[in-house]
C-alpha cells in the first residue's frame, strides 16, 4: 500500500470526527457554554491561573501531551504490523484518547481547575482520592526522573540539537515578555521566534556541542543534574514567562515538522515495506493486550489527563475552547502518531545505512531494523528508525541529510523537555492539592513542593549508576499509565452521571481500556515473577490491588448516581448556588 493513501486516509477522519463527534460531545454531553466564568478568569493569580487564547494554550497543551510518547510507541508496535498500528492510532484517537482529554479537561474546568486525582474526592470519596494520588505520584515520579535521562542520553545522540533546545529559552522568554507585558502581536513576534529558533538549528547543525566527564560523573548525570535544576526552575515561573511561549514555539515547530514529513511523502511518496500485519516477531510479546500498552500517547494515555486537569484547565479562556484544546489536541497527536507510522514503515525503506556501513533499501532495510523485538525495543533503535525514515522524506525535498537529521532531533528533545517541565510542575499541584487537603500547608508552598517533586525524582534516577534509576521501575510504566487512562475514564463516568448526562461515551472506552491494561498487568507481574524480580512483582502487584479497589469504590459511587432521583439532584445543585 503507498504510504500518502494511508496517511490521507487518516487524516480526513480526523477533520471529519472533530467535526462531528468532538461538536457533539461538546455541545450534547458536555454543554459547553461561552458564558460560564472558567477558573483562569475565576482564581487569577498571574502565575498558574492565566486566562490564555486558546491557539496559545493549544500549543501548551499538544506539546506537553505529545513528548516522545506518539514517536517510541508506534516506532516499535509497527513490529505486529502497520495495519494493527494504524487501526488503533486513528480509531483509539478519536473514540477514546480524544474524549479521555476532552472529558478531564471539562471535569477540571468546572471544578475549580482541580486535578482529576483531586476530584475523586468530591465524585468518589476521599479515601479514593488518596488511592488516586499513590498512582498520580508514582506515574509522575518516573516520568520526571525517565525524561530527564532521555533529555541527557538525546543530547549525547544529538550534539547538534543542544545549542538550538537550549537557545529556545531566551527566545521563549523574550516572546512571553513581548506579549504580556508590551501586548505585541503574536501572530507577527511567532513568526520572528521561529525563525530565529531554524536559525539555531542551522548553527547547530555544523556546531556540534558535546557534554565532556566531570568529577566522575558521566555526561549523562551533569546533564541529568542540570536539567532537574533546570525542571525546578521553569516550574515555578508564572506560566506566561517561559511555559506558555516555548510550548508555543515548539507547537509551530511541530507544524514545521508535519508539514516538511507530508510533503515529503507527495513527493517521494514510498510504499510501505513493513509487513501489514507480523504475527509473530522474534522475541515480541503477544499483540493482544500489548499493543494497547505500547502505543499509549499516539491513540491514549493516561499522562494527558493530568496535563488537562493540571495545567491546561488553569489556561483556558472560555469554556467552549475546550474542544479546541482537549478533543483538536488528542486529534493533532493522533496526525503525529500517524506520520511517525509513515516513516517506520515506509520512509525507512528509502534508505537505511547499516553500522557497518551497508546501504539497504526496502523490505531488506525495515527487516534489518526490526529483526527482532530486542534489536528495536532500546531508545535508541525507536529514535533512530523514526529519523531516518524522516530524515530520509524530508531529503526529497533537497534538504541536505544533515539539516534533516538536526531538524528532527531538535524536535525529539524540544518536545522531551516540554513533557519534563510540565510533568514537574502537575507533579507540584498533586502534592500542593494533597498536602493541603492532609492539613500541612507549609508543604503546599509553591517551592517547597517543586523541591519535593525534584528531589525525589533526582533520588530515583540516581538510584542506579549513571543517572538510569528510573529504569528500574520503567517497565511498569506503560501499564500504570494505561490504568490511569482508564480510571481518569472511569472519574469522568462518575462526573457525567452526577450531572446526569449520558455516559456510554466514557464508558465503553474505559471498560476497554481497564480490562486491557488489567490483562498486561497481569501478563507482567507472572513474567516478573517468573524471573524472580521480586520488586517489580511487588510493586505491581500493590498497583494492580489499587487499581481494584478503586474501580470498586467507583463503581459504588456510580451505582449511587444512576439511581439518584433527578429531583434530588436537582435540588442539591440548586442548594449550593
Amino acid at each position: 500500500m503507498n504510504s500518502l493513501v494511508m496517511a490521507l486516509v487518516a487524516f480526513v477522519l480526523y477533520i471529519i470526527a472533530y467535526h462531528t463527534y468532538g461538536k457533539y460531545l461538546a455541545r450534547k454531553i458536555f454543554g459547553l457554554r461561552e458564558d460560564v466564568v472558567t477558573p483562569a478568569h475565576e482564581l487569577e493569580d498571574g502565575v498558574d491561573y492565566v486566562p490564555t487564547r486558546k491557539e496559545i494554550v493549544f500549543g501548551h497543551h499538544f506539546t506537553s501531551i505529545a513528548g516522545l510518547g506518539p514517536i517510541v510507541g508506534p516506532a516499535i508496535a509497527i513490529i505486529w504490523g502497520w495495519v494493527p498500528a494504524i487501526l488503533w492510532v486513528v480509531l483509539g484517537s478519536i473514540f477514546m484518547g480524544a474524549v479521555h482529554d476532552f472529558g478531564a479537561l471539562v471535569a477540571s474546568l468546572r471544578n475549580k481547575g482541580k486535578s482529576i486525582g483531586e476530584l475523586t474526592s468530591e465524585l468518589v470519596n476521599p479515601r479514593t482520592r488518596t488511592l488516586f494520588f499513590l498512582i498520580i505520584f508514582f506515574e509522575l515520579w518516573i516520568v520526571i526522573a525517565i525524561f530527564a535521562m532521555i533529555m541527557g542520553i538525546l543530547f549525547n545522540m544529538y550534539p547538534q540539537a543542544v545549542f538550538p533546545v537550549w537557545m529556545e529559552i531566551p527566545i521563549a522568554l523574550w516572546l512571553g515578555w513581548m506579549v504580556y507585558k508590551r501586548n505585541a502581536n503574536v501572530t507577527v513576534l511567532s513568526i520572528v521566534a521561529i525563525i530565529l529558533m531554524y536559525v539555531t538549528v542551522v548553527i547547530g547543525a555544523y556546531w556540534p556541542l558535546k557534554m565532556p566527564s566531570f568529577l566522575g560523573l558521566s555526561s549523562i548525570e551533569i546533564w541529568l543534574i542540570i536539567l532537574l535544576v533546570y525542571s525546578f526552575i521553569a516550574s515555578t515561573l508564572p506560566v506566561w514567562t517561559l511555559l506558555q511561549p516555548r510550548d508555543y514555539i515548539n507547537a509551530h515547530e511541530l507544524m514545521i515538522v508535519m508539514a516538511l514529513l507530508i510533503l515529503g511523502t507527495l513527493i517521494a511518496h514510498p510504499k510501505i515495506v513493513a509487513p501489514a500485519v507480523n504475527h509473530n516477531p522474534v522475541g515480541a510479546p503477544t499483540i493482544w493486550p500489548f499493543l494497547f500498552v505500547i502505543i499509549a500517547c499516539g491513540a491514549i494515555s493516561g499522562f494527558h489527563s493530568l496535563v488537562s486537569s493540571g495545567t491546561s484547565a488553569k489556561q483556558i479562556d472560555k469554556e467552549t475552547d475546550a474542544q479546541f484544546v482537549g478533543y483538536g489536541g488528542m486529534l493533532m497527536e493522533g496526525s503525529l502518531a500517524t506520520l511517525v507510522i509513515v516513516a517506520v514503515a515506509a520512509g525507512i525503506g528509502i534508505k537505511y545505512v547499516t553500522k557497518d556501513g551497508a546501504v539497504l533499501m526496502g523490505f531488506q532495510a525495515w527487516n534489518t531494523h526490526y529483526s527482532s523485538w530486542l534489536a528495536a525495543a532500546g531508545l535508541g533503535s525507536k529514535l533512530t528508525a523514526f529519523i531516518t525514515g524522516s530524515a530520509n522524506l524530508i531529503e526529497s525535498l533537497k534538504i541536505p541529510y544533515a539539516i534533516a537529521v538536526t531538524i528532527m532531533g531538535v524536535f525529539i528533545v524540544s518536545f522531551a523537555g516540554t513533557t519534563l517541565d510540565t510533568a514537574t510542575r502537575i507533579q507540584r499541584y498533586v502534592l500542593g492539592e494533597f498536602f493541603t487537603d492532609i492539613k500541612l500547608p507549609a508543604l503546599a508552598n509553591r517551592y517547597v513542593a517543586t523541591f519535593i517533586a525534584v528531589l525525589t525524582a533526582g533520588l530515583l534516577a540516581f538510584a542506579q549508576k549513571g543517572g538510569k534509576g528510573a529504569l528500574i521501575l520503567w517497565p511498569l510504566f506503560g501499564t500504570v499509565n494505561q490504568l490511569l487512562a482508564g480510571l481518569a475514564l472511569l472519574v469522568t463516568t462518575v462526573y457525567l452521571a452526577k450531572k446526569r448526562k449520558p455516559i456510554v461515551f466514557t464508558l465503553i472506552p474505559m471498560i476497554f481500556m481497564l480490562f486491557m491494561t488489567g490483562w498486561a498487568m497481569v501478563k507482567n507481574i507472572s513474567s516478573f515473577q517468573a524471573k524472580h524480580n521480586y520488586l517489580l512483582f511487588s510493586i505491581g502487584l500493590v498497583v494492580f490491588l489499587l487499581e481494584i479497589w478503586m474501580i470498586i469504590e467507583a463503581v459504588l459511587a456510580l451505582n449511587k448516581y444512576l439511581k439518584q432521583p433527578k429531583e434530588i439532584e436537582t435540588a442539591a445543585e440548586e442548594a449550593s448556588e
